[in-house]
């Protein structure tokens, strides 16, 4: 299976919301709110795709300074494609854009979370969110 990769080769919102869906990443982004996801995509300063035959298969979406730290906040691969190791290339493509000493940081699907130390990762038990809706006290 040959697959191709590029860098900030943004695809399409539809093609974006096609691999959220088919990866089951959807059922954990605003998938309603249209704008909302245009948004995230178009607003991510580095974006790793894989296609096979010109079809999105896999996204890495990052918000990242490239020097410090990279929030890596969409890993998205069709269920069709999963465990064949295009989550780890995009991981690692994702990688090579960065500088030697920046943190590659991301927040695991609840289904993903066995997966991460198996290739490489460290959880960090200092994690702290505000979610939607929340605000300061």
């Amino acid at each position: 299976m040959e697959i191709t990769y590029a860098v900030n080769n943004k695809p399409s919102i539809d093609e974006f919301i096609d691999v959220l869906v088919s990866s089951t990443l959807a059922e954990r982004r605003p998938m309603e709110d249209r704008a909302c996801i245009e948004g995230m995509l178009e607003n991510a300063n580095l974006v790793v795709t894989a296609r096979y035959k010109n079809k999105l298969v896999g996204i890495a979406r990052s918000i990242t300074d490239f020097h410090y730290a990279c929030y890596l906040s969409d890993l998205a691969v069709d269920q069709a494609h999963q465990n064949s190791g295009i989550g780890k290339q995009l991981i690692m493509r994702t990688q090579q854009q960065l500088a030697i000493r920046c943190k590659l940081i991301l927040l695991s699907a609840p289904d993903a979370t066995d997966y991460y130390p198996k290739i490489g990762f460290s959880q960090h038990p200092r994690a702290w969110v505000l979610t939607e809706g929340q605000s300061l006290k």
